[in-house]
């Protein structure tokens, strides 16, 4: 249980991490030490996630399509960046693709 709440950590700082490389990337230098926490943090805990024992398939799909969901929703709210049907099929298909990773892992 530990793995997974150490996982879901980690999704969400690398959220946060990249939400700052957005402002980051306008030019606001001082965005530039919460990307590198965060992304130092997202790294440590997912780390943390592989030691006690989450599968690296399962990790890695469950990082990649929560972060991809998240940064897609969170964009739009926080930069009005567009967020269209197919953007949201897609979101919908890598959750459902990660979905079958982790049904089919061996237990």
């Amino acid at each position: 249980m530990i793995g997974y709440f150490a996982l879901a950590c980690a999704i969400v700082i690398e959220v946060g991490g990249t939400l700052a490389l957005r402002m980051a990337s306008t030019g606001r230098r001082a965005w530039w030490l919460l990307v590198i926490a965060n992304y130092g943090a997202a790294f440590t805990l997912l780390s943390v996630a592989l030691g006690v024992g989450v599968p690296l398939t399962v990790a890695y799909g469950v990082w990649t399509a929560c972060g991809v969901a998240l940064t897609a929703v969170l964009s739009r709210v926080l930069f009005k960046e567009r967020l269209t049907w197919i953007m949201a099929t897609g979101i919908v298909l890598i959750a459902a693709g990660v979905l079958c990773i982790e049904l089919g892992h061996p237990v």
